[in-house]
């Protein structure tokens, strides 16, 4: 029982952090409609792999000296920033037959770690969840282990949902009509997740 009042709050931080929209998520519904679910799942895998990395690195008090430093955190919102204005950019002709899904590749699962590093939303959920929901057990390493394996456990499937939504809407874009505006709610809700980063 004690256990069980330990990790509940750890585990419902981690399924509404992960189930909720974010950059991330709407990353995968764009991957999901391009290249279906299959080959997003090393862009999956890297995700809560490279977030589980950084959790850790939180978790261990690394995390709060790095966001300590301006320019730290103003380096990592323009980098993430930047690269979501760019997915946002690309997002304009998307098209959705064989000849357009073979000129692209998914993100690669090291693409998709390495971007957790850059988002900036990602380092203060993380630093968030490391000082609230650390379990209190000892040896100190044992507790970081436990957290990280926790969360990355909840996080997979959640966000796996994600780009199973966008592999099932994949089958209604290719009609004009239905591909213009989803690609406008997209490149809209991509934008919005570059504007939020400075929020």
């Amino acid at each position: 029982m004690d256990e069980l009042i330990t990790f509940a709050p750890l585990a419902t931080f981690a399924f509404v952090s992960s189930i909720t929209p974010g950059p991330n998520n709407i990353m995968l519904t764009s991957s999901g409609i391009w290249f279906g679910f299959r080959r997003s799942i090393p862009h999956m895998l890297g995700i809560t792999v490279g977030f589980g990395v950084l959790l850790g690195i939180c978790a261990a008090g690394i995390g709060a000296l790095v966001m300590a430093v301006p320019s730290a955190q103003t380096a990592l919102r323009v980098a993430g920033s930047a690269y979501l204005l760019y997915l946002a950019w690309q997002m304009r002709n998307m098209r959705f037959d064989r000849k357009a899904e073979q000129a692209q590749q998914p993100l690669s699962f090291m693409g998709a770690a390495a971007f957790q590093f850059l988002n900036p939303k990602a380092w203060v959920m993380a630093i968030t969840g490391g000082s609230a929901f650390l379990p209190q057990i000892l040896p100190t390493w044992l507790a970081v282990a436990v957290y990280c394996l926790v969360f990355c456990v909840i996080n997979l499937p959640c966000i796996s949902v994600w780009a199973g939504a966008g592999a099932l809407l994949r089958r209604f874009l290719g009609q004009p009509a239905w591909r213009i505006t989803f690609c406008a709610v997209m490149m809209v809700l991509t934008a919005y997740s570059a504007i939020a980063i400075w929020l």
